[in-house]
């Protein structure tokens, strides 16, 4: 009985190992070997194996200067989606119903909309002829373009990534005593000194949470570069599409996607532990 009942968990865990395998160790795994392949213009991949494709990489001007364009887009829009998402999730935390519901529907509503759909709909606003440059040219100050730059990526950017940041905020405030904020007014706290000091730290968790999510799904965003970055703007996942896609140079997209992974990785561990190592010391 007792190695029945030992041996359950493992049982149900077991499709999940499977599907966990299947979809992402294996991906992962034929995309490291891939990226270790040699590569031919005339024959293609090769059977033999190098490290020229990491060199390549890291040695090139180009490549390097859109790992920086990717991390900081990436870094600008976590940081936008902070200073905008734990606002508003306090307030939302401090809603009642029904407007807590209502609000709720209109941040997680746009999830439901196609991310390819809703960067058209920025395209329109964002050119040249949409509704900001009209709004600007009445007002007397000319023309603004800001299609295919790096403001119209992380303007897109954030407007997708915020309820990835106001949720997990949301849900660590719910969680807190709702005694504490009066107890520090009572014992002569402003609302501002309360907030910082009390409620602030005891989410820094959930701003981890959200943090981590904004930045990695913004540092492997795909459509939002593709259409509001145009050609000349790439960001890392762009130019792996082009690297399969047009150049047909798989091990050397495959050698991208993976740098950018181990990089992503680094930057969220080391950020993870900062996070934790700041929340333990301030609550003990």
């Amino acid at each position: 009985m007792t190695a029945r009942t030992s041996s359950t968990p493992w049982f149900l865990s077991l499709p999940g190992l499977i599907f966990f395998l299947g979809m992402v160790v294996l991906p992962l795994t034929l995309t490291a070997v891939l990226s270790f392949h040699a590569y031919d213009f005339n024959i293609g991949v090769l059977d033999s194996y190098t490290l020229s494709n990491y060199t390549t990489v890291l040695s090139d001007p180009y490549f390097l200067s859109i790992f920086w364009r990717t991390l900081r887009i990436a870094f600008i829009t976590t940081v936008l989606c902070v200073v905008i998402g734990v606002p508003e999730a306090y307030i939302l935390s401090r809603m009642w119903n029904p407007w807590r519901s209502i609000f709720l529907l209109v941040i997680i509503g746009p999830l439901l909309v196609s991310v390819v759909v809703r960067s058209f709909g920025w395209s329109m606003l964002l050119g040249s002829t949409g509704l900001i440059s009209k709004a600007s040219i009445m007002l007397g100050l000319g023309p603004v373009r800001i299609l295919y730059s790096e403001a119209a990526i992380v303007i897109a950017l954030v407007h997708v990534m915020l309820p990835f940041m106001i949720i997990p905020v949301w849900t660590a405030i719910q969680k807190l005593d709702p005694g504490l904020e009066p107890a520090a007014w009572s014992l002569g706290a402003s609302r501002f000194t309360a907030v910082r000091r009390i409620i602030l730290p005891q989410i820094s968790l959930g701003v981890l949470s959200g943090s981590l999510i904004v930045f990695g799904l913004s540092a492997s965003s795909f459509a939002i570069p593709g259409l509001l970055g145009g050609r000349r703007l790439k960001m890392a996942a762009t130019v792996v599409y082009d690297e399969y896609m047009h150049e047909l140079n798989w091990p050397l997209g495959a050698a991208i996607a993976f740098i950018v992974l181990v990089a992503n990785l680094l930057i969220m561990l080391a950020y993870n532990r900062m996070i934790e190592a700041k929340a333990r010391k301030v609550l003990g």
